[in-house]
């Protein structure tokens, strides 16, 4: 995640549960909900990835996993640490928007990938990433592409240390291109301004 957050821990739900190596158990208790908007849309956006994931690896229905992530994955206390909320608006939008438009979703990755790298034979992390940041870049016309291109690029980080945070750029660039081109004709404006 970038520095402006860094007060704020958000991160990929990789720990094992039920407990530590000491065989001690994870208490997972009273949702946060603290952090600043900005931190909250972040969450969201970070457990939407994960949940895309979690629907594409599992074949497990949409309404179930959005549940699941709201009643139990959203803003958890684990062990004394807190953890912003994610909007959960923004999060179940995200989820569903992406998974029942993803035939359009799909297309323009399709377009947007390399030939060589087709949308099918990516990695299922990097692919619901990819469809989180195209479904909001398509239909979250009031957040300028290039913040939510940035934002995709920090969940990727969360998740890969190779060319994978690079690709997701490059990809959702000419998904905003072929999509909104005219928006990012417009002055950027920057992570350091109040940025939605």
């Amino acid at each position: 995640m970038s520095n402006d957050d860094a007060g704020s821990p958000v991160t990929p739900d990789h720990a094992p549960k039920g407990g530590d190596s000491k065989g001690k158990s994870k208490s997972r208790k009273n949702k946060t909900g603290g952090g600043s908007a900005k931190a909250r849309r972040k969450a969201a956006r970070l457990a939407a990835a994960q949940a895309l994931y979690q629907i594409d690896l599992a074949q497990a229905p949409v309404e179930n996993v959005v549940g699941e992530f709201v009643a139990h994955r959203l803003g958890e206390e684990i062990d004394g640490d807190k953890f912003v909320a994610g909007d959960p608006q923004l999060f179940a939008d995200i989820v569903r928007g992406a998974i029942h438009r993803r035939a359009e979703v799909d297309g323009v990755l399709g377009a947007a990938l390399d030939p060589r790298f087709p949308l099918d034979r990516l990695e299922l992390l990097l692919r619901a990433i990819l469809r989180a940041g195209a479904y909001e870049i398509a239909v979250h016309l009031d957040t300028h592409p290039r913040i939510l291109i940035s934002e995709y690029v920090d969940v990727a980080r969360a998740f890969f240390s190779g060319r994978e945070p690079a690709m997701v750029n490059g990809v959702l660039d000419h998904v905003a291109r072929a999509l909104r081109a005219e928006d990012l004709a417009k002055p950027d404006p920057g992570r350091g301004a109040a940025e939605e």
